[in-house]
């Protein structure tokens, strides 16, 4: 997490997001594939290229379900692309929300902290229980790992559960809050005061008046921030996420889907001459875009 935090201040805040569906490939370009997930990997391997030489961003976050959902061979351009964003020198996110109980939990942990799935940091769902958290900071003490909690999400259905009030008073969400604190507490020790702590929270920016008051709730925890982008997040929003602590602000389909809005794009999509380096171009320009965005936006704060 520390690694993440300098990154972030050498780079710019942007997470771009590898939530690679196949349908945000053009047609054309994956009929020049054996399969949709081979499809997927060249692009990701594109991408990858593009931000590294840039450095528009600090890191990349891989939502598994995408990968899932190709079968086998998804998996196996899911561990490939894990591995090429190490290559890069850049921090991978696991974006797996995994949150179960004892033993199965501690095969999650394994799995995703070691092996052919292994990640520097993964997103971690808590709502079974805060027991549910202790394999995976075993890793994080243990191995330097980090993982990021879900503490308020970017969805509308978060109203459902995490903004609930709870009889002793405060919401869900503060609990959980609560705990990431004494997590915090509990790792402080191991560090000299200028690291960060390995235990995240994710804080999505889609409400100005929750991010201000998640920020000055939590100003020593450093924020995965979704929702910038094609959610609707502001960078106005992100910004005031980004303070004290910092954060990283993810963005997945306004990149990944940026050459949908070219003109260079689409005309040679109508001629017949779009490459799969040329979807990669637009990404690239749309991550330098969203970077300067968000930096923009953190300096009207100051």
């Amino acid at each position: 997490m520390q690694i993440l935090k300098e990154l972030a201040a050498k780079n710019g805040p942007l997470c771009v997001g590898l939530d690679t569906d196949p349908s945000y490939i053009p047609e054309a370009l994956l009929k020049n594939y054996s399969s949709p997930a081979e499809a997927v990997l060249a692009y990701n391997k594109e991408i990858i290229s593009r931000i590294k030489r840039d450095q528009s961003a600090c890191c990349f976050k891989v939502q598994i379900a995408y990968y899932e959902a190709m079968g086998l061979e998804g998996m196996k351009v899911y561990s490939e692309t894990l591995r090429l964003v190490k290559e890069s020198g850049l921090v991978c996110i696991s974006d797996i929300k995994r949150g179960d109980i004892a033993a199965t939990a501690g095969a999650y942990a394994r799995a995703h902290f070691s092996g052919d799935f292994e990640s520097d940091i993964i997103t971690i769902n808590p709502y079974m229980g805060f027991d549910t958290l202790e394999p995976f900071t075993k890793y994080c003490e243990e191995k330097g790992k980090g993982i990021f909690v879900l503490l308020r999400t970017s969805n509308p259905g978060m109203v459902d559960i995490e903004q609930k009030n709870l009889a002793e008073g405060g919401r869900v969400l503060d609990a959980v809050g609560g705990h990431l604190k004494q997590l915090g507490e509990k790792f402080a020790p191991m560090f000299d005061g200028s690291e960060t702590s390995p235990v995240g929270a994710v804080v999505g920016c889609t409400e100005e008046s929750d991010a201000k008051l998640l920020r000055e709730s939590y100003p020593d925890v450093f924020f995965l921030i979704p929702g910038y982008g094609a959610q609707g997040g502001a960078a106005r929003i992100c910004a005031r996420l980004l303070q004290k602590a910092g954060g990283t602000v993810n963005s997945s389909r306004g990149i990944l889907c940026a050459w949908k809005k070219s003109p260079d794009c689409i005309k040679k999509g109508e001629e017949g001459t779009l490459t799969m380096a040329d979807i990669a171009d637009a990404a690239a320009q749309a991550a330098l875009y969203s970077k300067a965005d968000l930096e923009n936006a953190c300096k009207l704060l100051q």
